[in-house]
């Protein structure tokens, strides 16, 4: 589906094109936010004979590598791509795909440990799609890097966009932070859960930069756009049959920060840390 964060990485995929001076024609297909849409987007570039798939996010990335053995497909904006299948191993993909994961290896222990030191002893509020694999593995890793804190967590399911609202609010008074991980679902609508949140003064951690400027309070974010341009330098090694996928590791993220929303944490009744104006790039969304 279309948000800011796909969309950012789209952008820096190209401007890797353009940079290398390659002369393409993009066919831009989104599947709406619907998995079942995937497959057959992906078995038309294949009856088109297309020269390489850009896969942009977990789902779409599957569809592809499920679909063609043979066309190159470059990814990004995913998860974990062991996990899912993608690939064989990062070093050494070992098919027809490669491209960079959109998770930094120390992202949710990170993001785990500064709920777990600003909000002693809270109960961590989950939303997240459980269709969406990139999701399911994040959530596992959540808890796994929350063992020996006080944090403790409550849960909720959607299946669409228009359950997140209803999510969210069924969560109020239950409990302290919410975290809201890098779900396409969730994300899309994120706007309904940074609303309950501001109304009910329940800080909001989220997963990445554009859903900090969208409303949340806090992140340990990357950059979509530069993740999206490496996996474009990727794919002009390929187009110019340079190297194979698999001839390519997969890549992790360079860089990773603590990114705080000043307007947000006010509007969410945090109280503010000083030690945020050294640590963290501080943003001022209006």
């Amino acid at each position: 589906m279309e948000h800011p964060s796909l969309d950012e990485a789209y952008q820096g995929f190209k401007d890797a094109l353009a940079d290398a001076d390659m002369n393409v024609t993009y066919d831009l297909q989104s599947a709406q936010g619907d998995k079942n849409n995937v497959t057959p987007i992906a078995e038309n570039f294949v009856a088109d004979q297309v020269d390489l798939i850009f896969a942009n996010s977990t789902p779409s990335a599957l569809g592809a590598v499920q679909t063609t053995e043979d066309i190159p497909i470059v990814f990004t904006s995913v998860t974990d791509a062991v996990d899912a299948g993608l690939v064989d191993s990062m070093e050494q993909p070992g098919g027809n795909a490669t491209g960079v994961v959109d998770l930094h290896p120390d992202a949710i222990k990170n993001t785990v440990t500064f709920i777990a030191d600003q909000f002693d002893d809270a109960k961590v509020g989950l939303i997240y799609n459980a269709g969406e694999q990139n999701s399911v593995r994040q959530i596992e890793s959540v808890k796994s890097a929350a063992e020996g804190t006080n944090l403790s967590f409550a849960e909720r399911t959607v299946a669409n966009s228009a359950e997140v609202q209803q999510a969210a609010q069924t969560l109020v008074g239950k409990v302290d932070v919410f975290y809201i991980i890098t779900d396409n679902t969730v994300v899309s609508a994120l706007d309904s859960v940074v609303g309950v949140a501001n109304e009910q003064d329940i800080p909001m951690i989220v997963g990445e930069p554009d859903s900090l400027k969208n409303g949340g309070f806090a992140t340990y974010g990357i950059d979509y756009e530069t993740i999206g341009y490496r996996t474009g330098e990727m794919a002009v090694e390929i187009l110019k049959g340079n190297k194979e996928p698999k001839d390519i590791s997969v890549e992790y993220p360079k860089e990773m920060q603590l990114m705080i929303n000043k307007k947000a944490a006010e509007k969410q009744g945090v109280e503010w840390n000083d030690d945020w104006d050294d640590n963290a790039k501080i943003i001022n969304d209006e």
